[in-house]
């Protein structure tokens, strides 16, 4: 399980197993927000999870997306996890990516939101920037780091 922060208080993962769930916990995460979906390889379930979740004390969310199928309900579902869940929260996928796409789109309805240095978070947290750059442009009117608007 590798952790990146993408802004203090929230950060990714790729793979979580209901084993690393103490882990988490001892390394300071109060909230766990998931975006796999039953039936993926490698996932036993949203009840194998909740249970460790419960068992360790974290706030466990669902918000389960197929990679780069996300509607406007599974962003509200998430930036709403986001605001209401204690922090820090760490969200998770099978390799880190539905999460970072997740955290960007909700991140970027702020009006006040540094595209650029969202970009910036994904990209040094292993991700590319360019789908990242795609989902919100096409969202959203929002300037992209060239200072074009889409």
């Amino acid at each position: 399980m590798k952790i990146h922060f993408l802004e203090p208080g929230f950060a990714v993962a790729d793979a979580v197993a209901p084993e690393d769930f103490e882990d988490i916990r001892r390394q300071g995460f109060r909230t766990v927000i998931c975006n796999r979906r039953a039936g993926e390889d490698g996932y036993e379930g949203e009840e194998a999870f909740l249970e460790a979740a419960a068992s360790q004390g974290l706030q466990w969310f669902s918000v389960p997306v197929a990679s780069g199928e996300y509607t406007e309900q599974d962003v509200d579902a998430f930036a709403q996890a986001l605001d209401a869940a204690p922090a820090p929260i760490l969200g998770f996928c099978r390799t880190g990516r539905r999460a970072v796409h997740m955290w960007a789109q909700s991140r970027a309805r702020n009006p006040q939101c540094n595209i650029p240095m969202l970009l910036k978070a994904a990209h040094d947290a292993g991700h590319e920037t360019q789908p990242i750059e795609a989902l919100l442009t096409n969202a959203t009117n929002v300037e992209t780091p060239t200072g074009e608007m889409k």
